[in-house]
């Protein structure tokens, strides 16, 4: 099933003079069984976004449906436990889900939470570690002395051990190192390949989207600009250029040689594409 948003505002603060209108009016239907992107200049209410999807924020106005439930706007949710196991979020800030003594204690935690005994809750915590590239070691180890960037890892094995239909996942690769940024992106893709989850990507780095991603929504001012497939998106770099978020590599080179003279179509979108092409322009000329 879908995930639809429906004329949904948020305002912070509201009622004050300091409230601030994070999302205006966005309509937006994500598909079921896609990897989507979600991007934005920061403060463009991205992040607002995402929180609405299992209640951690409710819509001032308008409503939205995920995973066959309703949030609107006024109304406390109903079945709340059971939309938070469907939809998983990691935070930007892995600090923030991270709150028990132990790491195991901490992945264990939604599981027992959503009812599993300590037995199954904590056999679910060993089954998630090798996903996030953790050996057993760690589980005896308090979270907040890790790097980082294993604590990201944790917070992401927390939500793996919930089994969510949906995984949200707010700049998952912050704090990793190029390897690990490619071993979790491949995670995701696994995920969602092999075990039909949805995945929700908020990222900067265009480099992950162009690889990884089926869709982009674009987030500018508090109202979704964009939705379109990924070819398409990377076609015309306009919008990333007025939002200032750097293009992947093979469409700055693409772009590159077009402005030295060669007249590369756009749809150019790897660098084995792009070799081909280039390639066949120079013999022609030859």
């Amino acid at each position: 099933m879908s995930i639809a948003f429906r004329k949904v505002a948020h305002t912070y603060n509201s009622g004050t003079p300091f409230s601030y209108a994070a999302l205006k009016n966005v309509d937006l239907e994500l598909e079921e069984g896609k990897i989507t992107a979600i991007i934005g200049e920061t403060g463009s209410g991205k992040s607002t976004l995402v929180q609405h999807l299992n209640a951690l924020l409710l819509p001032t106005q308008g409503e939205l449906e995920v995973c066959g439930k309703m949030i609107r706007a006024k109304e406390k949710p109903k079945n709340l436990k059971e939309l938070r196991k469907n939809v998983g979020l990691v935070f930007q800030f892995p600090e923030y889900q991270l709150f028990e003594e132990t790491v195991e204690k901490d992945i264990a935690f939604g599981p027992k939470n959503f009812g599993e005994t300590a037995e199954e809750a904590t056999a679910h915590a060993r089954s998630v570690l090798p996903y996030v590239g953790l050996g057993e070691e760690y589980l005896s180890r308090s979270p907040f002395e890790l790097s980082g960037g294993q604590k990201r890892r944790v917070a992401i094995a927390g939500i793996l051990a919930m089994d969510p239909n949906v995984l949200v996942l707010d700049e998952p690769t912050a704090g990793l190192d190029p390897q690990g940024a490619k071993e979790m992106m491949e995670l995701f893709v696994k995920m969602n390949k092999e075990f039909h989850k949805t995945v929700l990507l908020v990222s900067h780095d265009m480099e992950h989207v162009l690889r990884y991603c089926d869709r982009v929504v674009v987030v500018k001012d508090g109202s979704v600009i964009l939705h379109q497939d990924v070819a398409d998106f990377f076609k015309d770099t306009t919008i990333l250029k007025e939002l200032r978020i750097t293009p992947p590599a093979v469409i700055r080179l693409r772009e590159a040689l077009n402005e030295k003279g060669f007249s590369l179509p756009n749809d150019l979108l790897t660098i084995e594409q792009l070799a081909q092409a280039v390639a066949k322009e120079v013999a022609q000329h030859e």
